[in-house]
């Protein structure tokens, strides 16, 4: 309970005798379980307008996988490098995919532009930005 063993609470339940004084102790800890079971009630009656409110589909959420403590950016690097993009639709035998993989290969080996002249200037696409 907010990081306080039992001595802690020992001494502070004592203090709290002598500075209170055992006429007022009685009222004061009646008003601290009015209010603790008055804050019960509260944080109960609010879960339950929160639930209420997202229905049903929130329920089925699994909040602890949504932990940013969880979160690890290499093992989401990792993994959406190593699965596997789905085969489309309308997927090719491995023959055909072999040669357009050949081919885009040696497509990208020889590159696609001329490179410029000494001197003159890099194009510029100003509806690129």
């Amino acid at each position: 309970m907010f990081g306080i063993n039992g001595g802690e609470l020992l001494v502070i339940l004592v203090v709290a005798v002598i500075v209170i004084g055992p006429t007022r102790l009685p009222k004061y800890a009646e008003q601290l379980a009015r209010l603790t079971k008055q804050a019960r009630h509260f944080l109960a009656d609010a879960r339950e307008r929160v639930d209420s409110e997202l229905g049903d589909e929130v329920k089925d959420i699994d909040w602890a996988a949504l932990d940013p403590r969880r979160y690890d950016p290499r093992r989401i690097v990792r993994d959406a490098l190593l699965d596997p993009e789905p085969a489309p639709a309308g997927a090719r035998t491995a023959a055909a995919a072999a040669g357009a993989g050949a081919a885009a290969h040696a497509a990208r080996a020889a590159p696609s532009t001329t490179p410029l002249p000494p001197g003159e200037p890099a194009p510029f696409d100003d509806e690129a930005t």
